[in-house]
């Protein structure tokens, strides 16, 4: 447009009003809402916006929150968007203030591989949370669950998007308000003020921004009383309080250090003398996309992990916790399987899909690169890399409000007396370790045998203990001139190049994936067959990188190999919820386990979600995929088995 206001040609609509989107976002919305003075000291505060566009209502509202001395701990801005603008024109749309300018750089920054779905955005720390929804507005609203205390009623008018103020959008808008929930929007429509009455609204006109003569201010106070779906879950807890959390490998500092960030006093507990003493000990390890032609559970699952674990390492980057290149590394992976080919979903092989910011078919250079035919079948992980899962597990046990304890062998969990409900951690002598409010047991396999040993019914959760075996040595010339300079996935992988503490640098291929097998250390005799199996798995992956390595493999003194316990439930998805059937079962006690061999990829999304269904907050993720990672569904196919077996 000749004024450089942001058009819309599939709607022949301007993004913003005509007399400053700027105006509009901060007297319209923000201040409609009464916004800043209604979050003054809460816990946090929950918008939902229909239509993004150009971002200008969030970021005003958190240009707003980063200078309120009174804002909330937390703030959840939900925003639905059909058709999400490309971040080049996200830049170019950004307004000239200087604060503004500079946020909204942040969230151009992160403003990829926005595929229909729900992707969650973070900023300031993990203290400030985007999440869009992507896709039809009254269908993603209808599917999701959330509950807020403030709208942005917003997007193009009625007359050129009639489908954003349908009386259908609206009652998914409605359905996700408490009472008391604030309104406010531009649209002085009748039938959008006849509709959000006949919903419970209280409307009413105000002075608009002149020319305007009004605008509308609503707030959610029905006769009836409101009902929001039952998940199953306890109440939501009031305040933040003290947490104990069990265990402090990957599984158990995401859930400290998301707690932590929400409040909680946090004591760390674990029988190791130091963090990261099982599995996520691992030398260094992948975080990466799994991708299928469906686009399967597991395939979207994992995207949502990628995208809150990257957000993770760079939040610490920045903090100066972790070190590019030396901890971690954005590297991209290559993945190459012989025995199941990788296929991209048909979609996204089209340039202008957001797929490809994600994965695409590896290039003949990345092939090359990696000593590979030409014709071989792969595909280039974008968004993907490495870490050293130890040194994220330290930076993670470093948020402020964590302590750690090392040494604390936990035999049981008793509910502790008095007035107010807690747990007591104690150890086989009947003494008292610790005492909290909240339980979060992140023991891995061990997670079941201590509820057990609590009398704490977990029988059926099936929790399979896996035994890992990787090989990892230093480099020779040889190896390092065959190692290909990014890391490989398929049937195993391989992380070719890490920095130790000694300054030397090593590769690490594995893993054995040993069900139900729990002995540590292995036996020589499992140890020389776990090398044989990840040297036999390094030949399919990397047939020209094997040959380098024959001399480390076929060596009489193999050394030993780095070895650990994981686990992984029935279905492969890990478990993020309450113990117990019902909501007021053992409440307080909640589980995260079952990572498998995907702990990178999914620690840190699991936890989020975990201090979601705790606080009432909008969810991480797609709530069908939430579900898919709670905990009832273990008690709800341990009944079924068991009828099943009556019934024989």
């Amino acid at each position: 447009m000749p004024d450089g206001t942001p058009y819309s040609t599939r709607f022949g609509d301007r993004y913003h009003s005509e007399l400053g989107g700027l105006d509009q976002a901060r007297q319209v919305f923000l201040a409609g809402c009464k916004l800043p003075a209604a979050w003054a000291d809460a816990g946090q505060w929950r918008i939902l916006e229909t239509g993004f566009g150009f971002g200008l209502n969030f970021l005003v509202t958190w240009a707003a929150w980063k200078a309120d001395p009174r804002r909330p701990r937390l703030l959840h801005f939900v925003s639905v968007e059909a058709y999400p603008v490309a971040a080049e024109d996200l830049r170019r749309g950004l307004p000239d203030d200087p604060l503004l300018h500079e946020l909204g750089e942040q969230l151009a920054a992160q403003w990829w591989g926005l595929l229909p779905g729900v992707h969650r955005l973070s900023f300031d720390e993990g203290r400030v949370l985007l999440t869009l929804y992507i896709g039809d507005a009254e269908a993603m609203l209808r599917k999701q669950q959330l509950t807020v205390d403030s709208v942005y009623l917003d997007g193009f008018s009625p007359s050129r998007n009639p489908g954003l103020w349908s009386p259908e959008l609206l009652k998914n808008v409605a359905r996700h308000c408490r009472r008391g929930t604030s309104l406010a929007t531009w649209s002085v429509a009748a039938e959008v003020r006849e509709s959000l009455g006949k919903l419970g609204f209280a409307v009413h006109k105000v002075a608009g921004i002149p020319p305007k003569r009004h605008n509308l201010q609503a707030s959610y106070d029905p006769r009836w009383e409101p009902r929001h779906r039952d998940d199953g879950l306890p109440a939501p807890v009031e305040r933040p309080g003290r947490c104990l959390v069990l265990g402090s490998g990957l599984a158990g500092a995401a859930a400290a250090a998301s707690l932590a960030r929400r409040g909680w006093r946090v004591s760390v507990l674990d029988a190791g003398t130091e963090p990261a003493a099982g599995a996520s000990g691992l030398p260094a390890g992948l975080f990466c996309p799994h991708v299928s032609p469906d686009d399967s559970l597991i395939s979207r699952l994992s995207r949502s992990g990628v995208r809150t674990t990257l957000q993770t390492l760079q939040q610490l980057e920045r903090a100066r916790q972790l070190q590019p290149g030396l901890d971690w590394a954005h590297s991209g992976v290559l993945e190459h399987d012989l025995s199941q080919p990788a296929h991209l979903p048909p979609e996204w092989l089209s340039p202008e899909s957001a797929g490809q910011q994600w994965s695409r078919p590896a290039q003949p250079d990345q092939l090359a690169a990696a000593r590979l035919p030409g014709d071989s079948q792969a595909v280039w992980h974008v968004q993907a890399g490495w870490v050293r899962p130890a040194q994220l597990v330290k930076a993670l046990l470093r948020t402020p409000g964590i302590s750690w304890q090392g040494q604390a062998r936990i035999a049981r969990l008793q509910q502790g007396g008095g007035a107010a409900p807690s747990w007591q951690a104690l150890d086989a002598e009947g003494r008292v370790l610790a005492e909290a409010d909240l339980v979060v047991l992140a023991l891995g396999p061990a997670s079941t045998a201590l509820l057990a040993a609590s009398g704490l019914e977990a029988g059926g959760w099936e929790l399979q203990p896996i035994r890992g075996q990787v090989s990892v040595a230093g480099h020779t010339a040889r190896t390092r001139a065959a190692m290909p300079p990014f890391p490989v996935n398929g049937h195993g992988n391989l992380v070719p190049d890490f920095p130790v503490a000694s300054g030397a640098r090593q590769w690490i291929m594995g893993s054995t994936f040993e069900r139900d097998v729990s002995e540590l250390p292995p036996s020589a005799a499992d140890q020389r067959a776990a090398h044989a199996s990840n040297a036999e798995k390094l030949a399919a992956l990397l047939p020209g990188c094997a040959e380098a390595l024959e001399g480390f493999f076929n060596a009489p003194d193999l050394p030993a190999t780095w070895s650990r316990l994981r686990c992984a439930a029935y279905d492969r998805i890990p478990v993020a919820g309450p113990v117990g059937r019902g909501a007021q079962d053992a409440r307080g006690l909640w589980v995260l386990t079952g990572l498998g061999s995907r702990g990178l990829t999914l620690s840190l999304l699991c936890a989020e979600l975990l201090a979601a269904r705790l606080h009432a907050e909008p969810l991480p993720l797609d709530a069908k995929l939430a579900q898919a990672l709670g905990s009832q569904r273990l008690y709800a196919r341990a009944a079924k088995q068991s009828g099943t077996r009556s019934a024989a």
